[in-house]
């Protein structure tokens, strides 16, 4: 019989954990349940083991630190990640697990925004970076994702094992899915409605601060996953203004026949060299990451075969 676990990280959340729990016990009655807390203040722990939860301590603060914690200690065939303040309902989680365990899929996303998540969500600068991501991620990999940073997520053994995590924070999700689209891993997404969180609870999410980290990550993973089209941008952008400062002089050349601004024929000069060496870094860091996946595709059938 397939292990199915389900993984809550916590922080501060003794206002919601008894109902995720409870809603856990209802829908998926043969998981076994992981609370993870990350140094509550409060008796999120003590409620989640009343409740019979397996209860795990992670003490470096983070949600990164926490998914790469029970992401190594737990063993199971599919893995249901949940947030512990109640905003997603579990009655399409049966559903989820049955894609990873009958049908060969990597990853279930539980996708907020195309049902209520915009109307739920009193907090507009956090709409308004979920579309920015989506945008952003979408155009870079050329693809359809509905829901990047969603925090309910279904994976199976497969991806949970292989999957290098490298954040701390909140942009997990969002180095989840850059990592499953950029290793071509089978991902897909099931709508779910988003509920606000109860009363007395509190998001931990900083708009800003926790924004600027996703979009860090973004631009990092950016760079790794994608160098040759990350620096051909950056040569085109100091190409283009290098011909901004080349083109005037070139033109009262043709006119007059003398060249009076030196300095910034030397400046344009020196940017499409930098420009020139960026595109070149790009075709070099683009043919090791090529490498890389190779290598990578080896280990993924070693794991698939283990």
């Amino acid at each position: 019989m397939s292990k199915t676990a389900i993984i809550i990280p916590c922080y501060n959340e003794a206002v919601s954990i008894k109902g995720v729990i409870e809603d856990c016990k209802k829908y998926l009655p043969q998981a076994e349940i992981y609370v993870c807390d990350n140094n509550s203040t409060d008796n999120t722990a003590e409620i989640a083991k009343s409740l019979n939860a397996i209860v795990k301590h992670e003490y470096r603060q983070g949600k990164g630190n926490v998914i790469r914690k029970m992401f190594r200690e737990i063993d199971a065939d599919c893995y249901v990640l949940i947030d512990g303040d109640g905003t997603y309902p579990l009655d399409c989680a049966q559903k989820m697990c049955d894609m990873i365990l009958k049908e060969d899929v990597d990853m279930v996303v539980g996708d907020r925004l195309s049902t209520t998540y915009f109307q739920k969500n009193k907090r507009p600068f956090h709409n308004f970076g979920n579309r920015l991501v989506r945008f952003v991620i979408n155009r870079i990999f050329r693809s359809r994702i509905r829901d990047v940073m969603s925090g309910y997520r279904v994976m199976s053994k497969f991806f949970v094992k292989s999957f290098p995590v490298l954040s701390q924070g909140f942009e997990i999700e969002t180095e989840m899915t850059l990592h499953a689209l950029d290793k071509k891993f089978n991902i897909k997404e099931i709508p779910v409605n988003y509920t606000d969180r109860q009363e007395g609870s509190f998001s931990k999410l900083n708009t800003f601060s926790d924004g600027i980290l996703v979009l860090k990550t973004i631009f990092m993973l950016f760079k790794d996953y994608k160098p040759f089209k990350f620096f051909s941008i950056i040569a085109f952008i100091l190409l283009a203004f290098s011909m901004f400062l080349f083109i005037p002089i070139f033109i009262e050349f043709l006119q007059t026949g003398k060249v009076p601004r030196y300095p910034t024929l030397f400046v344009s000069g020196v940017i499409s060299t930098i420009a020139l060496l960026m595109w070149v870094c790009g075709i070099i860091l683009q043919t090791i990451v090529r490498k890389h996946n190779e290598v990578y595709e080896i280990m993924l059938n070693r794991i698939k075969n283990q």
